[in-house]
């Protein structure tokens, strides 16, 4: 399967394989159950509740540094699962304020994805911020959904908004955060930042759908949403109908109020792949190949600063995202004010 023989092929076969393989698009592999151990004593806080009404029902302590939170989301409706990941110097001054590190994970997989996957325990354990991996449904597209007009459920304000207050309750969490993601975290994450400017110090971007408007991109977007079983056009509806919508949801289109961002962008080819166990995950990392290039020569264009990490080879998997986290990780400390990048 050699790059310039597919990007060769007609734009109707070209689609197909992107239909296809957007259904391939589950990216954290079997989920494992974790136990809990060791948890600190209960906080004396009270009860935590955003100013918006969202509110915590529930904790579980993994461990002495990881709690899971229960967040009734009015902005959802429903009741969401939340991560927390604690420095090791959090248990010695709980009430020092810290940045937010948000992890956003991928399509058809959840919020246990980013512990369960790589070694962000270890590898922030002495970095002083407190890391958060909210739940962005079974689609992991942290966004509002257009839903006929409802918009709901809306998982950016849940996210934004909802979570940020519960932290600075619960954690005394300061204003200050960065947000990376993977696969449609990582379309997240550079939306999240665009939608919001300011809301986000630094972004990072590891294979993400940049340009939902780019050949084949709407197909692999419907393809996700109904691989949930939801009509796609609950997304954002239609392309055409409501183009307003998706072109208000597209980092392409909202790069310019990425400026003033610290922003690394990461996208491996596909081919050329000596893994032939994922050669699935290369085809797919392959479809979103050309749409990076096109989102980084955009930001280049508008004068926006951005890392971009584009690279020969490489999965839509896990085995490559690690060590793009860990490469993105002065990017995301200079947004945090934990260094320089």
């Amino acid at each position: 399967m050699r790059r310039s023989r597919r990007h060769r092929g007609s734009p109707r076969a070209r689609l197909a394989v992107l239909t296809v393989t957007a259904a391939l698009l589950a990216t954290g592999g079997a989920l494992e159950a974790s136990t809990a151990q060791g948890a600190p004593a209960p906080s004396t806080r009270r009860a935590a509740g955003a100013d918006d009404g969202a509110r915590v029902v529930g904790r579980h302590w993994l461990d002495e540094r990881t709690v899971d939170l229960t967040v009734r989301s009015p902005a959802v409706g429903a009741d969401v699962p939340v991560r927390v990941l604690l420095p090791v110097s959090y248990a010695e001054a709980p009430e020092r304020e810290r940045p937010v590190l948000y992890l956003l994970h991928g399509a058809h997989d959840d919020y246990t994805s980013w512990t369960r996957e790589t070694d962000v325990e270890e590898f922030l354990a002495g970095q002083d911020v407190i890391t958060v991996m909210p739940s962005a449904g079974p689609t992991g597209i942290p966004t509002d959904w257009w839903n006929f007009g409802r918009r709901t459920p809306d998982y950016e304000t849940f996210q934004v908004d909802e979570v940020r207050g519960l932290l600075r309750d619960e954690f005394h969490a300061g204003p200050r955060r960065a947000v990376a993601g993977v696969s449609t975290g990582g379309y997240g994450a550079l939306a999240l930042a665009a939608r919001r400017p300011g809301a986000f110090a630094a972004a990072a971007s590891y294979s993400g759908i940049l340009d939902t408007s780019a050949p084949g991109m709407t197909s692999v977007v419907d393809a996700i949403v109904a691989r949930e079983g939801r009509l796609p056009a609950t997304l954002w509806g239609s392309p055409l109908l409501q183009r307003a919508d998706w072109t208000a949801h597209n980092p392409y289109r909202l790069a310019v109020r990425l400026k003033g961002t610290r922003l690394y962008v990461s996208q491996g080819s596909g081919t050329p792949n000596d893994d032939f166990g994922n050669l699935d995950g290369a085809v797919l990392e392959g479809t979103l190949w050309w749409q990076a290039q096109g989102f980084v020569r955009h930001l280049t264009d508008l004068g926006v600063p951005a890392r971009a990490h584009l690279y020969r080879g490489g999965t839509h998997a896990w085995s490559a995202w690690r060590g793009e986290f860990e490469a993105s990780w002065p990017t995301l400390a200079a947004g945090l004010g934990l260094g320089t990048d």
